[in-house]
């Protein structure tokens, strides 16, 4: 077995398909079918099986793909030490960011690392859902992500920090009889006229999170995504 083969397989267990993994890589469906087969030629029991028309890992599978994350880590770590990424500060460095994220980071980089010496920054804005996040990292060096405290956890495919914690601020009406409290719990909140995102937009798991708690639905009677424009 070799490191391609072993991101193969990682990626098909998260991706699920032959198809996904073959985009993600840039490679066709075939070659990547076929390092799978190579890898297997090495491993006494099966990696992968049919479920309908697609191909998923097995247990041993999955239990492999989940040693390839180490491996990949392990490398990683070589390679910046290989190349002692610490001491060439005129490098190039990806950061992508949702937007409100973007907002607040972007302008004290760009401040922060102004001027000879230091890297050079591509800034990027990307706004997705929670479970979309990790696949940015194929793409951007560092990405800033957003996540509820209530959902499912970053993959151990990327390394995650917290760099804050984010309270959750409600906008009411001038005069509003909710206006003057200091604090609003879901039920307080559950049964007023709403304006929230377009569903499929990242925000709309916290507008979900609160008729969860309140458990009940909320009226919604406005969906924009734009928050000037709300």
């Amino acid at each position: 077995m070799d490191e391609r083969q072993l991101r193969i397989l990682r990626e098909l267990g998260e991706l699920g398909s032959v198809t996904a993994v073959a985009e993600a890589l840039h490679v066709t469906p075939s070659a990547i079918s076929q390092q799978l087969r190579l890898l297997q030629r090495s491993i006494p029991v099966p990696l992968t099986e049919r479920a309908g028309r697609r191909v998923v890992l097995t247990d041993a599978g999955q239990a492999l793909a989940g040693a390839a994350i180490e491996v990949e880590t392990a490398l990683a770590r070589a390679r910046h030490t290989i190349t002692d990424f610490a001491e060439q500060p005129d490098g190039s460095v990806s950061v992508a960011a949702f937007h409100s994220a973007g907002s607040a980071f972007f302008p004290l980089l760009l401040r922060a690392l102004a001027g000879p010496g230091g890297p050079r920054l591509a800034l990027a804005d990307e706004d997705v859902a929670q479970d979309r996040f990790p696949a940015l990292t194929r793409d951007h060096d560092l990405v800033l992500a957003h996540r509820l405290d209530h959902g499912p956890p970053w993959p151990r495919a990327v390394a995650a920090t917290t760099l804050l914690r984010e309270p959750l601020d409600v906008a009411l009406p001038v005069g509003h009889p909710l206006a003057s409290r200091p604090r609003l719990s879901p039920q307080d909140v559950a049964d007023q006229p709403w304006i929230t995102v377009h569903d499929g937009f990242p925000l709309m798991a916290t507008i979900e999170a609160i008729a969860g708690v309140a458990n009940r639905r909320l009226d919604i009677v406005h969906r924009i995504n734009e928050f000037s424009v709300v």
